[in-house]
Order: C-alpha cells, then sequence, then structure tokens
C-alpha cells in the first residue's frame, strides 16, 4: 500500500518542476508580446504635482555671459518644462543630448535639467563640448531630489505642465526612433 501512495508523489515531483517552467514561460510570452514600450514604466507621479524641491545652480555654468541658475520646484509652474536627469558619465545621456539642444529650439518649451551624482567640472565640460540646452541645471549631487522624482537611472525625461503637474515620465534615453512620440505628448500637455 505505502508503495502505492508513493508512485503518485514520484510522479508530481517530475511533473512539478515542468509545471512552474510552462507557468513562467507563459508570463514572460505575455510580457514580451504586450505591446508595451518599457520605457514608459507607469509613475505614480503621473498627474501629480512635482515634488518638492530645490537645487542649487551648477557652479560655474555661464551661458550668454550670465551664470545659469539652479531650479526649484515653484520654477516649473507658467509654461511646459521638459526636465531632463543626466550625467557626464552617462552614455546614453550623450547620445539623447542632441534631440534636447534641437528641443530647446521650441520657445513655447522650456528645457532644465538635473544634474544627478556628478563631478562639477565633468558636467561643465559636457555641455561645453556638447552644447547647453538647458535654461537652468540644478545639481543633485546625492541623487535625492532624483529619488524624489521616481527617477531609476539616468537618463529620465519629464513633461511638466504649467501648473506643475507631471504629464508625462519617459525613462532611457531619446532616440530619433521614439522622439515623435515623446514631442507628439508635449503637444498633448495642456498649455497655460
Amino acid at each position: 500500500m505505502a508503495e502505492a501512495m508513493e508512485r503518485p508523489r514520484s510522479r508530481l515531483i517530475f511533473i512539478l518542476p515542468g509545471l512552474v517552467f510552462v507557468a513562467l514561460a507563459g508570463l514572460f510570452a505575455v510580457q514580451l508580446f504586450s505591446g508595451r514600450n518599457p520605457a514608459e514604466l507607469p509613475s505614480v507621479l503621473i498627474n501629480k504635482p512635482v515634488p518638492t524641491f530645490s537645487l542649487a545652480p551648477l557652479e560655474g555654468l555661464v551661458a550668454n555671459g550670465q551664470p545659469v541658475p539652479g531650479f526649484s520646484n515653484e520654477d516649473l509652474k507658467g509654461r511646459v518644462t521638459v526636465v531632463n536627469v543626466w550625467a557626464s558619465w552617462c552614455g546614453p545621456c550623450r547620445q539623447e543630448h542632441p534631440l534636447l539642444v534641437d528641443l530647446a529650439k521650441d520657445p513655447s518649451i522650456r528645457v532644465v535639467g538635473i544634474n544627478q551624482r556628478d563631478n562639477p567640472d565633468n558636467a561643465r565640460r559636457f555641455l561645453g563640448a556638447l552644447g547647453n540646452p538647458y535654461a537652468a541645471v540644478g545639481v543633485d549631487p546625492n541623487g535625492r531630489a532624483s529619488i524624489d522624482w521616481g527617477v531609476y537611472g539616468v537618463p529620465e525625461t519629464f513633461i511638466v505642465g504649467p501648473d506643475g503637474t507631471i504629464r508625462h515620465k519617459h525613462i532611457g534615453p531619446l532616440t530619433p526612433e521614439n522622439f515623435s512620440a515623446f514631442k507628439e505628448k508635449l503637444r498633448q500637455t495642456p498649455r497655460a
């Protein structure tokens, strides 16, 4: 009798790993073919006010003979603003930078940058070599402000409405392939 009870258990031991594998494979397949863009992870901050913060300027950064200011959450009100979280040590930041320079040419949009955990000299050299698209650059030396924004890593780019509400979050670099969709999100953002 004990031998008869052992047979179903021993079969279960061989079948169970196969069932677990099939379940995991099914879950991965659903995620892979869902059509969801991994750069558009949901954020609890969408349609919420930007976090409260105040960032000092990148010391020594000058544009048109004037120091480039830092900024705070209050500075993000009044017009559509693109907030880009970047660092000089970030390779994808270098790749997306020409698109930000192009975006900054649009007078209806303000582009600002949060320089995350960076060496100030390296950050200034980065902008000196590639151009400065930012109307303001706030320094986030320990990453605290970036954490409050829900940043996973650099680069990340946010669209903030004129009311100071986060309207869109883009994770990863802006690329020629996704830039049109990003600009469409900008067009859909309500103006003041």
